[in-house]
């Protein structure tokens, strides 16, 4: 990373850079040892009081005493992509909407509040892409209340990592005491690739059922089922959904929606596991998806689950951008 003009460090941003993406370095001094050096790079989201914060594409807020920067310069909004179709922030963030609706919704300016019954943080949080046209302590206000009136925690889904996103919303947030419940990468890949598996693969891919709506044996699989009813309609609206059944082993969920197909809930019993059948599901709902015109992937998956991230990644999906469900904490 290189900070040097003429040889020399230097700081070439200042508090007017607030919301760029920037590269830092700063020193660390131990009382025994040498000084090092550590390289942060995000997007400035705030220089207040002599200490800089930068939100890293993860979500992670990083804050560093003014004192301690050595250089630091303004970098590319976003890291070229090497793989993966492409995808501005905003059309991936609606394409994901889209796969998890809410029951009711109601705009507050750009925003959206969304509630579900509390079925999925993702049908039952705001989606704040764009203005709110208010003050955004006036529009938290009214989120908070929209959301006691249906007894319901409040949560704000915003994003970071990607060219348009949301970091300095996430800032603003922490800095008023919402809390980061969750987080989640938004993966994307190329679909026909998930469609061509091995000969074992595809037997078994041949053996999935699939269906316009989830029965019973479904819904206990996915497991996160408190009202069946709401479950049923949040999962099954959306363009073109497909639910797939490997009975007693693996279930899986795609929307199909324009040249996107969104993969969601792959399961596998566990006694089923590292047997090809998480590959076997996709593998089926890509040739569904293909055949109804599709040609790019995308897949959710929370940051903790380390399992499928690998299988994702082996998969051929890489990180888009990451999105952070924030709570209201009360007072």
């Amino acid at each position: 990373m290189e900070f040097t003009a003429g040889g020399r460090l230097e700081i070439r941003i200042t508090p007017s850079d607030v919301g760029k993406r920037v590269s830092v370095r700063r020193v660390e001094r131990g009382s025994r040892d040498a000084p090092s050096f550590t390289d942060t790079v995000g997007v400035l989201t705030s220089w207040n009081a002599g200490v800089v914060t930068i939100t890293r594409k993860t979500g992670e807020s990083v804050r560093i005493a003014e004192s301690a920067l050595v250089a630091g310069k303004i970098v590319p909004a976003a890291p070229a992509r090497r793989r993966g179709p492409a995808a501005s922030f905003e059309e991936l963030a609606r394409v994901c909407a889209r796969a998890w609706p809410p029951l009711e919704s109601e705009p507050l300016g750009d925003w959206t509040l969304r509630a579900a019954a509390g079925f999925t943080r993702r049908a039952n949080s705001v989606l704040p892409l764009g203005d709110p046209g208010t003050p955004l302590g006036d529009a938290l206000a009214r989120v908070t209340s929209w959301y006691a009136e249906r007894g319901l925690p409040a949560y704000v889904q915003a994003a970071t990592g990607a060219e348009g996103a949301q970091e300095l919303l996430c800032a603003e947030l922490e800095d008023r005491g919402w809390v980061r419940e969750v987080s989640a990468e938004v993966r994307t890949g190329a679909l026909a690739p998930l469609a061509d598996v091995d000969d074992r693969v595809h037997a078994i891919a041949g053996e999935v059922r699939l269906t316009r709506a989830p029965d019973e044996e479904w819904l206990a699989r996915y497991g996160r089922v408190r009202d069946p009813d709401v479950a049923r309609r949040v999962l099954t609206a959306g363009p073109s959904v497909w639910f797939a059944a490997l009975p007693g082993r693996a279930i899986g969920r795609l929307v199909v929606d324009g040249r996107w197909a969104g993969f969601a809930a792959v399961e596998v019993a566990s006694e089923h596991r590292r047997r090809g059948l998480a590959k076997a599901v996709m593998a089926a709902l890509a040739e569904r998806a293909l055949e109804e015109g599709a040609s790019a992937a995308w897949l959710q998956v929370e940051t903790d689950n380390a399992a499928a991230r690998a299988l994702y990644e082996a998969l051929g999906f890489s990180v888009h951008h990451s999105y952070h469900h924030y709570r209201r904490v009360a007072a």
